[in-house]
């Protein structure tokens, strides 16, 4: 780092996430990306793959050569694909260069329940041992002095931080949760598939990976953290006809009796310090176009008293806070920036 400002190397840069960390940085007063990969569009300016970047770069992808980027980067973003990770995260690791990593390669610490849920054994278990778990609402300190942070995935973002006060606080019994998310197409990511099609998508509404979704032992092995004891949870992932954002909306029975202003005031005490968390008043809940393009999440909550249950809801936009925003969020804290710095946004309007 020279004069104070830190070099960007993004890796993966023609996907959405890729996209979103460049516009993000743009904010960013401290930083400046000085070079971006893509393997299938090596050699094209990234404004042919971002049109909307269009004056505001001319940046041009390379293949990823991590000895070539480590002379350009002082920290990289890898936005590669599970399982390619892996070695590119390591590479760096040994070049020295602090690494937030956006696929799940570092995400779980058991590296047999990444096997299970991946299929694919982890080439480098020690590494993963090392590697933070980038929610900063749960793990900010540990996240200072990491230099591999694992980015959290965009339902387990929605999840994780709807659960967590409600699990700390013991306010509800952890063997009775159910996770029902409804996640926009952007969060498949932008490989042309049948499945992401328009005409598959447009007016169709459908749950899928039902029971088998591999972001299920992600939320699962934090909330047992929280919880202190083993977690076994019941996640269930929808595609919504649009282009962002992810509603949850989470049960669970309540551990004893209690109405909606206490179970609001421990979600406020909860978050009252968080930059990017926002707990709604009493009675109100989150729509994800109040948080569209922002690293915002919104929740809501109501203690059913008629049902025994709490329903708690949370927003937030899956390329954003479950992306990109909080991997730059996680990037502040491990380069002593402002946590919120190139974050002070509001979301894109509706």
């Amino acid at each position: 780092m020279k004069n104070g400002e830190l070099k960007i190397a993004i890796v993966g840069s023609s996907g959405y996430t890729g996209g979103e960390l460049y516009r993000i940085l743009l904010h960013h007063p401290g930083v400046t990306v000085t070079a971006v990969t893509s393997e299938r569009s090596a050699g094209k300016p990234l404004t042919d793959i971002f049109p909307h970047l269009l004056g505001l770069t001319d940046l041009v992808c390379e293949p990823l050569d991590p000895k070539a980027i480590a002379k350009k980067a002082d920290f990289v973003f890898l936005a590669l694909p599970h399982v390619t990770a892996q070695t590119a995260a390591y590479r760096f690791h040994e070049l020295g260069v602090k690494v937030v990593d956006l696929s799940a390669d570092y995400r779980l610490a058991d590296a047999a329940v990444y096997e299970k849920w991946y299929e694919h054994g982890h080439q480098h278990p020690d590494l993963l041992k090392s590697a933070v778990y980038g929610l900063p609402e749960l793990h900010r300190e540990k996240i200072r002095k990491a230099s591999l942070t694992a980015n959290p995935g965009c339902y387990p973002t929605s999840a994780i931080l709807g659960l967590a006060p409600a699990v700390a606080k013991k306010l509800i019994d952890s063997s009775t949760i159910v996770i029902d998310s409804k996640s926009g197409v952007s969060g498949a990511g932008r490989s042309v598939s049948l499945a992401h099609h328009y005409p598959e998508v447009n007016e169709g509404f459908m749950a899928y990976k039902v029971g088998t979704h591999r972001h299920t032992p992600e939320i699962e092995q934090e909330i047992s953290l929280i919880a202190g004891v083993v977690v076994t949870l019941s996640f269930t992932p929808h595609l919504v006809p649009m282009n962002r954002g992810i509603l949850s909306t989470i049960y669970g029975k309540l551990a004893s009796p209690i109405d909606t202003e206490r179970l609001h005031a421990a979600y406020h005490a909860f978050y009252e310090n968080e930059p990017f968390v926002r707990v709604l008043p009493p009675g109100q809940f989150p729509n994800v176009r109040n948080v569209r393009g922002s690293n915002f999440c919104d929740i809501g909550v109501h203690a059913d008293g008629r049902t025994g249950r709490a329903v708690i809801v949370t927003a937030i936009d899956n390329l954003v806070k479950g992306a990109s925003g909080q991997a730059v969020q996680n990037m502040n804290l491990m380069m002593g920036f402002a946590e919120t710095a190139g974050l002070k946004f509001a979301g894109l309007f509706p």
